[in-house]
């Protein structure tokens, strides 16, 4: 077999890791106030559709995560990216709340059962002749590039089918949100056949990471690692700091008083912050400073999100607007790029990184069940800048606990 560009290897992980998720999570994130008017919906039953995905999401994970440890993972990609586009097809038709509520629980199956562990590990391998910290930033700030291009031109799109005149008329902003989830249904498509056909990893990396057969005894090994319960809550405060990210768009239309085309610029602008700051976590974190990182980019989402929770910032400033949204955004991201990047660190076995990623990710992206629901009552319950006041209270307090466990997890690691 040809030995494959690493470069390319990683590019068509890059890929898949956003279309994976682009239907379901990007689209909602960049369009938000737009889903709810032409879904007929509000913030409430958005996050509940959102629960039904992170209740089927707990299952994925943990019974998913054996078969990266045992199949090659182009193939699981592929099905699972091919599986999600036809969702999008339903989508496409703007479902009723149950039928909608149906479809995120498919999604919570087809995104992650056998896609998560496997796209994970695979990066891990990958990392494996580079570093880890170069490996997991570059996946994610990749990804942040081509969910940012998506964005863009479902916003483009978007715009240039509803003249700002009939910007309210509910059929023709139907017809070009139809549109974007189209393009998105053929991206994700797509991108399956690509990893399908040309995703190669080296055939003696492989034969190392991939075993025969998952043992009782072996899953007990990974949940006697004590890396592992940190990092199940380090992901879970960070995965809550992810998903608020879901309403700058919405704080963008109701607080600062944009247009919903604004508002989506403002959510896809956020965008090409992500693959910037990967850029400069995989090329300039050194792997002894990882734990250290994820430190100081849980600060700063902290502060970011306490600046908001004030209420400073008001229609009338601008500036604080953009940098406060940027200092919250840089702490986000950079715990993402960072969150298991440090599996190396906390000497979880290559083999079992597989069952271990499924262990973690149960824990870590419980935010899927709760965290849409309860921002949607808040957000329901306090209407203006109020409710999202709370809801940046939130992330302040889960910033908090997230870099106090960095702080004992970077302590521990450097005992090892």
């Amino acid at each position: 077999m040809e030995k494959q560009s690493p470069g390319f290897t990683l590019f068509l992980l890059v890929i898949a890791g956003e279309a994976i998720f682009t239907i379901p999570f990007v689209l909602p994130r960049i369009f938000r106030p737009t889903v709810l008017t032409t879904f007929g919906i509000d913030n409430t039953e958005l996050g509940l559709c959102f629960s039904v995905y992170g209740i089927v999401a707990l299952f994925s994970y943990l019974l998913g995560g054996p078969f990266a440890d045992k199949f090659q993972p182009q193939k699981l990609i592929s099905i699972s990216l091919w599986l999600t586009a036809l969702g999008g097809l339903v989508y496409a038709t703007f479902p009723s709340l149950i039928t909608l509520k149906i479809l995120y629980g498919y999604w919570g199956f087809s995104t992650l059962f056998f896609f998560w562990a496997p796209m994970l590990k695979a990066t891990r391998i990958w990392g494996r002749s580079h570093t880890q910290a170069k490996a997991f930033g570059l996946l994610d700030g990749g990804r942040g590039f081509v969910s940012a291009l998506i964005g863009s031109a479902g916003v483009f799109l978007f715009a240039t089918m509803i003249p700002e005149k009939v910007m309210e008329n509910l059929a023709v902003t139907q017809v070009a949100l139809r549109q974007v989830i189209w393009m998105c249904v053929l991206f994700v498509g797509s991108a399956g056949f690509l990893v399908w056909f040309y995703l190669r990893l080296p055939k003696k990396d492989l034969d190392e990471a991939l075993i025969s057969k998952i043992t009782v005894s072996q899953i007990k090994q990974v949940l006697m690692l004590p890396s592992v319960s940190m990092l199940m809550l380090i992901i879970l405060c960070a995965y809550v700091g992810y998903k608020i990210t879901d309403i700058f768009s919405l704080y963008a239309k109701e607080v600062m008083g944009y247009s919903q085309v604004q508002a989506a610029s403002v959510g896809t602008a956020l965008l090409y912050a992500r693959p910037i700051i990967g850029g400069l976590i995989g090329f300039y974190t050194p792997r002894s400073k990882m734990a250290l990182g994820l430190l100081i980019s849980f600060i700063c989402s902290g502060l970011g999100a306490f600046i908001f929770a004030l209420g400073w910032v008001q229609p009338s400033r601008f500036i604080l607007f953009i940098a406060s949204i940027q200092l919250l955004t840089i702490g986000v991201y950079a715990v993402r790029c960072l969150y298991f990047a440090v599996l190396e660190t906390g000497k979880i076995p290559l083999k079992l990184s597989g069952t271990a990623i499924g262990l973690i990710s149960l824990v870590g992206f419980t935010p899927d069940i709760f965290l849409g629901p309860l921002i949607g009552i808040i957000l329901d319950g306090n209407p203006g800048i109020l409710g999202h006041q709370y809801v940046f209270l939130l992330l302040a307090f889960f910033s908090s606990v997230g870099g106090l466990t960095t702080y004992y997890f970077h302590r521990w690691s450097l005992k090892q």
